[in-house]
């Protein structure tokens, strides 16, 4: 006992116990690292598994949108051209015309084609897709363009709207006056 007490007395058996102590505890260091660094590449493969899987079906869909989206394109070109919906389409652009022209300079025919060039513009964007049909919007919230385009087809139909068209009528034919400014 006296041997091993001399023993560990001597500061080179200090140093060595020191060394090992340390060494074995960088080992354990080491070995728990590259533990978790195993586990973090797994879950790394993992989540770029799952996001390879999620980005194709997102491809996919997307894929088939374009492809629908296509399709709504060309049906709309095509309803477009029947005889009936190439008349709808003209009642439009000159119902957004006239509205333009009357905003802008009533009484102007270089305004008129300016209106009805830039309605032409407005419904060829909305058939591109590129805005908002206001066609729908209109027809769902109550304001039909078709009775503010047409108010002797709206008057022929209803007998007691007759009355009104003459006095409407004579009221166009008599000049307008300048409401007076205060």
């Amino acid at each position: 006992m006296d041997t091993v007490l001399k023993f560990f007395s001597q500061p080179f058996v200090w140093g060595l116990c020191l060394g090992l102590l340390f060494f074995l505890l960088s080992v354990w260091g080491h070995f728990k690292t590259k533990r978790e660094f195993r586990r973090y590449r797994r879950h790394l493969s993992d989540k770029l598994e799952l996001e390879a899987r999620q980005y194709e079906l997102v491809r996919k869909e997307k894929e088939v949108l374009a492809k629908e989206n296509e399709n709504l394109r060309l049906r709309i070109g095509q309803l477009s051209e029947k005889p009936d919906q190439k008349l709808t389409r003209d009642l439009e652009i000159f119902t957004r015309a006239e509205k333009r022209m009357m905003i802008q300079a009533p009484g102007f025919a270089g305004a008129w084609e300016s209106a009805k060039a830039a309605a032409v513009d407005e419904l060829t964007a909305e058939d591109q897709g590129r805005s908002l049909p206001k066609r729908l919007f209109s027809r769902i919230f109550g304001a039909s363009t078709t009775r503010d385009a047409l108010p002797q087809e709206a008057s022929a139909s209803s007998p007691s709207s007759q009355a009104t068209d003459a006095t409407v009528s004579s009221a166009d034919s008599q000049p307008q006056s300048q409401p007076e400014s205060r």
